[in-house]
């Protein structure tokens, strides 16, 4: 697996880990593994989210041969969205 890791600044990580997991359940399965929210896609890609105090840890990871620079951008895209009035922001590690 290819892994990007990232991370999203908010008092809330909790509630935005809920709603991505929520949003996405149809396309795999959600649930939670070892205190993380574990989103397994039926492709394959794999995002676990991990709320702690003041930031949600992102890690977006796809098969050995899909694109994660791809796949990070659009779980970027949905968390952002859906904190649109805090203009939060993920921010992937370089590197």
């Amino acid at each position: 697996m290819n892994t990007r890791h990232g991370q999203m600044a908010t008092d809330r990580p909790a509630r935005y880990a809920k709603q991505l997991a929520g949003h996405w359940a149809r396309k795999g399965s959600a649930g939670e593994e070892d205190g993380a929210t574990v989103i397994r896609f039926d492709t394959g890609q794999v995002v676990v989210l991990r709320p702690e105090p003041d930031v949600l840890r992102v890690e977006a990871s796809v098969p050995d041969d899909g694109d994660a620079d791809r796949f990070a951008e659009v779980v970027k895209v949905h968390l952002e969205r859906f904190g649109t009035r805090e203009e939060l922001e993920v921010v992937w590690e370089t590197s």
